[in-house]
């Protein structure tokens, strides 16, 4: 396995560096055409750079929402993992991801390395994605979508991960899956793009994607220490709530920001999202009250978070009735996920492959069947065609992100262990990983 992964490191880098494919260039008629087509739109500018602030926030969002899920003496080390992601992926988008994600293509799967370091990535639009903003903002939006995903992973394997290894994973992962992912899916001549699978804000790219690599991860790590032996309720729902909320207004940016305009898209977009998310919580609701007796709160914030994942391939694609059903449908299939667990035992910790993955997949699938280019004109209609397209693509990211983060997880385990010793997981990630309490009473 280390050779293979090696091998396969050695030919990405191999063919960024030597690919001679360079990025296509836009043709006018005139200098005079070329100047309107590349001209900075302030609006649009103005948008994107609130859109990429509100998308940035959700990192910290997931950190709340999920820091309030785990017990007390996990919280810290729960935020930590999100939060340092911060730091990993913009280093990592500012020295190459940005130009294998979204770089001059190779062989229709991997950007080449003629962006890395940011090198020509300037403040004028660069037509390739947006005629209106500058290249370096499309950059910056596209980074906080790099920050965000991997920390949505780190919910499935809260409790028992080894800082030092979870910042290897998180290195690696971002490099060799979401790059080349992103790259198929939104690049420049992309394979899924080219196929016409659509994704307008993320349901492969993000949420198949950290869906199907939680779940790899957790087929490793295996189960925390007591879990099928002592309940292990949230320690600050209030906490989870916030977190929740943030969410719910970052995703606006995460998805109407994803016209890349100040446009009717974008408005269309947003109001979208807002539906799903409302139908996704009612329909959450009513079956954990069927099902359980109750409807709770943790019930009704993950169905709003059920709905936002599910909508967000759709977003830029569909009607707001179609947003309605997708909500309804996203929020009770993620439910009865999430509930999967107890009958097959494995430890989705915080539910990421019941929210992210099944409404991911949910999502992107019924995208086939709602699209309408009457919403949008680059899009295409629903019906057999699409849907048999959506569902290539959603295979080929869980086949990828499952295959490749298995690997790279069980290199990580032969080499330096994934997990905790059982003394450190007992005293919690807090204490064990960084020498800290978030509560002193």
């Amino acid at each position: 396995m280390k050779k293979f992964l090696a091998l396969m490191f050695l030919l990405l880098i191999s063919l960024c560096i030597f690919s001679p494919i360079y990025a296509q260039e836009v043709i006018v008629e005139t200098e005079v055409e070329q100047a309107v087509v590349n001209e900075v739109n302030g609006a649009d500018t103005a948008f994107i750079i609130i859109c990429a602030a509100l998308v940035m926030i959700m990192t910290p969002g997931v950190a709340l929402f999920y820091g309030g899920m785990v017990r007390r003496k996990n919280v810290l080390g729960t935020l930590m993992q999100s939060f340092v992601v911060l730091g990993i992926a913009t280093v990592i988008w500012l020295l190459y991801g940005y130009s294998l994600a979204f770089g001059p293509d190779i062989v229709h799967v991997i950007g080449n390395l003629k962006w890395a370091f940011l090198d020509g990535v300037g403040l004028e639009p660069d037509p390739t994605y947006s005629s209106t903003i500058p290249h370096q903002l499309f950059m910056a939006f596209q980074m906080m979508f790099a920050i965000l995903t991997p920390a949505l992973i780190t919910g499935a394997f809260a409790e028992r991960f080894k800082f030092k290894s979870f910042i290897i994973f998180i290195a690696i992962w971002l490099t060799i899956v979401y790059c080349p992912i992103a790259h198929w899916v939104w690049g420049q001549d992309g394979w899924i793009k080219n196929l016409g699978g659509l994704d307008f804000a993320g349901g492969l790219v993000v949420h198949i994607a950290s869906g199907t690599s939680a779940f790899a991860a957790i087929t490793i790590m295996g189960i925390r220490r007591g879990y099928h032996h002592e309940a292990m309720p949230p320690h600050n729902l209030p906490l989870t709530f916030i977190g929740a909320a943030i969410l719910w207004i970052g995703w606006f940016g995460f998805n109407a920001g994803s016209a890349l305009a100040a446009s009717g898209l974008a408005v269309s977009a947003l109001v979208v999202t807002h539906i799903a998310a409302g139908a996704a919580l009612i329909s959450w609701s009513v079956s954990e009250w069927i099902y359980r007796g109750k409807p709770t709160v943790l019930g009704a914030i993950s169905g709003a978070v059920a709905g936002l994942v599910a909508i967000t391939p759709a977003a830029g694609f569909v009607s707001p009735v179609s947003a309605l059903f997708i909500g309804l449908v996203g929020g009770a299939v993620c439910f009865f996920a999430v509930n999967l667990k107890e009958r097959f035992g494995y430890d989705d910790s915080l539910d990421v492959i019941g929210v992210h993955g099944v409404g991911g997949i949910a999502g992107a699938l019924l995208t086939g069947i709602f699209a309408t280019t009457l919403v949008n004109s680059d899009g295409a209609n629903g019906g057999v065609a699409l849907l048999k397209i959506q569902t290539i693509s959603v295979l080929a990211v869980i086949v990828y992100a499952f295959i490749v983060s298995f690997i790279i997880l069980k290199i990580i385990d032969k080499t330096m262990g994934l997990r905790v010793s059982d003394r450190q997981e007992l005293e919690g990630l807090d204490l064990s990983q960084h020498g800290e309490s978030g509560y002193r009473f």
